[in-house]
């Protein structure tokens, strides 16, 4: 690989995570505004309201960078880079097209699990950092959380790869089929929940409750480093939403899937997005019990059920 393409490549993945989460809160902002009977932006570009993400932006780079006298000033600074780099290279790892990753490596799945999981870390950081009583509460609560639904998700992920009979997510696009959307359901459902609770999104939003613990871990960062927590949740959310389309909808197997296979992955990563929107209007804030309760009592057994089913299933098809 020579050193231009190299270049491309990287330029393109950093590409994705700059546009394509701005994408995923501008899409946030009208669909929360249009499901609670609002307009929500409509003047920040002129049509409605597309530059507003960018316009806040703005204004984060133009407030102050504040590190609390009291905080741990290496770890509070370099927090919010933890969050955000690892979601940079889960996205450079997603294949969205047949031979079209910005990183093509063996075990890809492997890697991206492994990084997604270091990103939710930076939250840890910036609550113990911050030598704030309300950011080490979301801190300890977001280590809670991360241990609690880090197993279903992996063990959900385990059953594609063992259906697949690969680590590759390019192999297990390859090797999807279309009765996968029956076999392999309650594993989605466990992905798709275990999901949303790591990003920390409503109803798992207990960690930055802002009627309880202000901001929780984000209670003192401003300007850019609290804008890099938020980017880092939007570009979560994409990679979240790409990894379910490859993983459980056939990434780029659709119609035509030679020349718009890229566009069949954007659009299924699209509508897990969308999903994970709706479930933040839909649903109340839920407790710290019920959040382990959820994740201990409901989601391990049932991945592990469907561990089993889909080990059965590959034996019997052998």
């Amino acid at each position: 690989m020579s050193l231009l393409e190299i270049t491309l490549r990287s330029l393109s993945a950093l590409a994705a995570v700059l546009v394509l989460p701005l994408v995923a809160g501008q899409l946030e902002h009208k669909v929360m505004a249009h499901m609670q009977g609002r307009l929500g932006p409509m003047y920040a570009g002129g049509f409605h309201g597309w530059a507003q993400l960018v316009a806040d932006g703005v204004k984060f780079a133009q407030k102050e960078d504040v590190t609390p006298a009291a905080a741990d000033r290496t770890v509070f600074r370099i927090a919010p880079a933890v969050a955000l780099v690892p979601y940079l290279i889960a996205m450079a790892l997603l294949p969205v097209h047949p031979g079209l990753a910005a990183a093509e490596v063996p075990g890809s799945l492997l890697l991206v699990l492994g990084v997604t999981g270091v990103g939710v870390l930076g939250t840890l950081m910036a609550g113990w950092a911050s030598a704030n009583k309300y950011a080490l509460i979301g801190g300890m609560r977001s280590a809670a959380q991360l241990l609690a639904y880090e197993l279903p998700l992996v063990l959900s992920v385990a059953s594609v790869a063992m259906a697949a009979g690969t680590l590759s997510l390019a192999g297990v696009v390859e090797a999807w089929s279309p009765w996968w959307l029956l076999w392999q359901l309650p594993g989605a459902l466990v992905f798709l929940v275990a999901a949303t609770a790591e990003l920390q999104r409503p109803p798992f939003d207990a960690p930055i409750a802002d009627s309880e613990v202000v901001m929780g871990p984000w209670t003192e960062y401003t300007g850019l480093r609290f804008a890099f927590f938020m980017l880092a949740e939007y570009a979560g959310m994409v990679v979240m939403g790409l990894l379910f389309g490859i993983l459980w909808l056939g990434g780029w197997q659709g119609p035509l899937a030679d020349h718009l296979g890229w566009l069949w992955t954007l659009l299924k990563g699209a509508l897990v997005v969308l999903l994970i929107i709706w479930v933040r209007v839909s649903w109340p804030r839920m407790r710290e019990d019920q959040l382990q309760r959820l994740a201990w009592a409901v989601l391990v057994p049932l991945a592990l059920a469907q561990l089993a089913l889909t080990a059965v299933g590959v034996v019997m098809t052998a």
